[in-house]
């Protein structure tokens, strides 16, 4: 497939020409930077053809600015990295989780992966006979291109069966939209507000061409991918047919809808697999991440982005959840979390990410805490919380969830981990009380309030270590290097060895004894 078609250059000059942007940022991620320079030279010349036949020289003075290397994961906008240009609006290129942005309008062009039409309908055709249960089609965004030749290849290869059969037992995901607006939260209702204005020459915006969705049924929508079923019907009534990678976008639908039997497609590979197993085993592994952050006492929130709206709503909504489960808080901001970075705070004994749904997932085997999603915290710091089952990838879908009352009682509680009942931390004092210690007591008297153990609980409690990130630093055998103040003058100098790695001054003699 030519560039120009693969990476949309029509559209996307029409995009720039349309709303006047002069600074335009794109964001390539680390596959596709090799593509950049001819992209670029591609747009310019787009532009200046138009500017040709037109006769405006405004678009000759359009500049472009090349993301790489996000802060973050390369599937959100990095509207940090777009600031520091200035742009007015950034041009996402590839895999994408569009989640929206809070600052600049953007466009996603997804690319145009390939895949052999027949055989994929082939598979389909085949589930569509032996399964009972209707099929709901999923893809990755990068096969978007090709779901109009799915489903007219289909409808040819169904005739040899009932129509109206084949009809009513199908149902296709669209792509929700690929012109986006900035998005704002309202500070008192938590709802989120965006304005619905998107190119749609090329039905680049899905729900832009439909009427009310609820006059057919329910409305869904997950990973940039948005369809209706009909009324009475659920997505856990279907079977799950994904088509594309095993990604995150996948793990994404497959952990959101785990009650559902899914198949997937690989266009690589041209191969139905019908095992998806290994997905459904991380619910498993994610329980009992939930049952070991109830036992933490001290708690670090990850901000695994700057540019998703709501992130500073959710940031602030962890922190009233775990204060009100009696456990100290930390905030943390940092780039992408690996174990190296994260062993830098030994005093949290979990980890909170608050980051956008397809990198909420950090397999954190080798971390030396566990680190979980937003959603995964409602249930650990929640009391009398049950999992059901359901399971919530996206923080904004968790704005609405109720945070605990601070100032309840809090009861020792059984771990399972533990096997036996622990106490968290004592409730805080009252915000009357912090200001006039705060006014009254210095900062040592502070720690060593902190660092006051408390004997008042019967022995078949099980305690943690440490409840403050001071109490943990008091408790450390190391507490870095410890400076004489009175002998603060400069320590005699010790040369160290010169010459080669091969043979140093000093060894000189040692090589003129050598008898070969």
């Amino acid at each position: 497939m030519d560039l120009a078609s693969n990476y949309d250059i029509a559209r996307t000059a029409d995009f720039i020409r349309s709303r006047n942007f002069t600074r335009v940022a794109l964001q390539f991620p680390d596959e596709l930077l090799k593509d950049s320079t001819k992209v670029v030279s591609a747009l310019r010349n787009e532009l200046l053809r138009d500017s040709d036949v037109e006769g405006n020289r405004e678009y000759r003075n359009v500049g472009f600015f090349v993301l790489a290397d996000t802060t973050y994961g390369s599937c959100c906008v990095d509207e940090v990295g777009a600031s520091h240009v200035d742009a007015d609006c950034v041009v996402h290129y590839g895999h994408t989780c569009l989640s929206p942005t809070s600052t600049l309008p953007a466009l996603f062009v997804f690319g145009k992966a390939s895949i052999c039409v027949q055989d994929c309908v082939k598979s389909l055709s085949g589930c569509l006979l032996n399964n009972e249960k209707p099929i709901l089609v999923l893809f990755g965004l990068e096969y978007a291109h090709a779901i109009d030749g799915i489903k007219e290849a289909l409808a040819v290869e169904s005739t040899s069966l009932c129509g109206s059969i084949y009809k009513s037992a199908i149902h296709y995901a669209d792509v929700l939209c690929s012109v986006m607006n900035p998005t704002k939260y309202h500070a008192t209702s938590n709802t989120q507000l965006q304005s619905s204005d998107c190119l749609n020459a090329n039905r680049d915006c899905a729900h832009c061409d439909q009427v009310d969705s609820g006059a057919f049924g329910t409305s869904y929508t997950i990973g940039g991918l948005t369809w209706n079923l009909p009324e009475g019907h659920k997505v856990e009534d279907c079977m799950l047919f994904w088509i594309g990678s095993d990604n995150a976008a996948f793990a994404n639908v497959v952990l959101t809808y785990n009650r559902c039997d899914t198949v997937r497609y690989d266009p690589m590979v041209n191969n139905l697999v019908k095992d998806v197993s290994h997905m459904t085993r991380i619910i498993k592994r994610r329980y009992y991440l939930v049952e070991k952050a109830k036992d933490a006492n001290i708690v670090g929130i990850l901000v695994g982005t700057l540019a998703v709206a709501g992130y500073l709503h959710m940031i602030h909504q962890m922190k009233e959840l775990i204060t009100g489960a009696g456990k100290k808080a930390y905030t943390l901001v940092m780039g992408r979390p690996n174990p190296a970075k994260l062993a830098n705070f030994p005093e949290c004994d979990v980890f909170v990410y608050v980051s956008c749904a397809q990198t909420a997932l950090l397999d954190s085997k080798e971390f030396l805490a566990p680190v979980i999603t937003p959603f995964e915290a409602f249930l650990a710091f929640s009391r009398g919380s049950q999992w059901t089952g359901e399971y919530v990838m996206e923080f904004r879908d968790l704005i609405a969830y109720p945070s605990p009352q601070v100032g309840a009682k809090l009861e020792a509680r059984f771990s399972f981990l533990q096997g036996g009942y622990m106490e968290d931390l004592e409730l805080q004092e009252s915000e009357k009380d912090v200001e006039e210690n705060v006014i009254s007591l210095t900062l040592a008297e502070a720690t060593e309030k902190s660092l006051q153990v408390h004997d008042n609980y019967t022995h078949s409690l099980v305690k943690g270590k440490a409840r403050t990130g001071a109490e943990f630093f008091a408790a450390r055998s190391y507490h870095g290097l410890d400076i004489q103040h009175e002998d603060s003058g400069p320590r005699s100098v010790v040369l160290g060895r010169s010459g080669k790695a091969s043979g140093y001054s000093d060894e000189k003699s040692k090589q003129e004894n050598v008898i070969y």
